[in-house]
């Protein structure tokens, strides 16, 4: 087991990374929360697998649970979706001193999380990630967040977990897209922050190769991440580096809404265009490019959009970017694989990206 402590003075709280961690769910929740009731947030296909387990293991620990079983997929993280969430939490009677645990990926965790922060101005919640995106990233950090039909998470809030249980055993059941879709988070980490982790996911080209080593890839990923977070909760400074080819993913999701790519798809498109036209003015060392699009087309990810893509749709989501500052937007670049940096630019940046030849 290791455990990681993400240190922000009253909001800390640990990150605890486990296989068969949720055997005995009851008993590690118990350390951190001594209420009676707990409201489990999750969705059909993860409960299909866990969900059972996950009431039974609370419930032979004392616990008195209630869960809200929610259709899979981005389109579920909608403003629109959360009237249904708040009004299954007060049937279970959820008060104040109780306990949210968002029991899936990013889609149920920045739900779920939502949702704590908000409902009766803030429940405590712990996030328990299945999916490796979520467990190495999206899990971590507090940001909590729904998409509006104008773009991804647009509505959200920062709220630190009281804990993040992270069982990568669940990592098992993840169909193959969406355990790449992950994989794009951490190639991303490993380009903004750790050369010898980029090598690492690098040289493990199957799957079973990857699985033999998913512990530390997690618990790498994890430590970026906290540190990261620890230096700049609010995302003012540093933490924007962790928004690396998420400019063009969030407003390519957007554009397809939310159906065409997996969010690591589109951050790896995102990645590449961007990697590729800063290599190409001479920001990013020569041969970066080449690396990063090998090594994602090597696992499974694209490194273009596709043909019928939009320049002028794209460039307008983007001009909804949450980093967008007025006049100004901050973009990630890389100096060379795991050194990032954060870029000042202003919109008409993408305008020539992703117009024409540039897309």
């Amino acid at each position: 087991m290791t455990e990681l402590l993400t240190q922000l003075g009253k909001r800390s709280y640990p990150i605890v990374i486990r296989r068969g961690l949720l055997s005995a769910l009851g008993e590690m929740v118990s350390r951190f929360y001594q209420g009676s009731k707990i409201f489990i947030v999750t969705d059909k296909n993860v409960n299909a697998y866990y969900g059972a387990a996950a009431e039974k293991a609370l419930q032979s620990a004392g616990y008195i649970t209630g869960s809200l079983v929610l259709p899979p997929g981005e389109q579920t993280k909608a403003f629109d979706v959360l009237p249904a969430v708040y009004e299954a939490m007060l049937d279970f009677g959820l008060r104040r001193r109780d306990l949210i645990l968002t029991l899936g990926g990013g889609v149920v965790g920045d739900l779920g999380g939502f949702a704590a922060a908000t409902y009766l101005r803030g429940v405590p919640y712990i996030q328990i990630p299945t999916s490796l995106l979520a467990q190495i990233d999206s899990s971590v950090g507090g940001k909590v967040a729904v998409n509006l039909k104008r773009g991804k998470n647009l509505i959200g809030n920062f709220c630190q977990p009281m804990a993040v249980l992270t069982d990568p055993d669940t990592l098992a059941t993840l169909p193959g897209r969406f355990f790449y879709d992950g994989l794009a988070e951490a190639i991303k980490a490993a380009c903004i922050k750790d050369r010898a982790l980029f090598d690492l996911i690098r040289g493990l080209v199957s799957r079973s190769e990857l699985h033999s080593r998913i512990e530390e890839i997690v618990t790498r990923c994890c430590q970026i991440k906290k540190e990261v977070v620890e230096a700049d909760e609010l995302e003012n400074g540093e933490r924007i580096l962790l928004n690396f080819g998420h400019t063009i993913g969030h407003a390519a999701e957007a554009c397809y809404h939310y159906s065409r790519y997996t969010h690591g798809e589109a951050v790896a498109i995102g990645m590449c265009l961007i990697t590729a036209h800063s290599e190409a003015t001479d920001m990013t060392a020569p041969g970066t490019a080449a690396e990063l699009r090998e090594t994602l087309a090597a696992h499974n990810l694209p490194c273009a959009l596709d043909a019928d893509a939009d320049g002028a749709a794209l460039v307008s989501a983007i001009s909804h970017d949450k980093k967008n500052m007025g006049s100004s937007l901050n973009i990630v670049l890389l100096k060379e694989i795991g050194q990032g940096f954060v870029y000042e630019t202003t919109l008409p940046y993408f305008h020539f990206l992703l117009s024409g030849d540039g897309v």
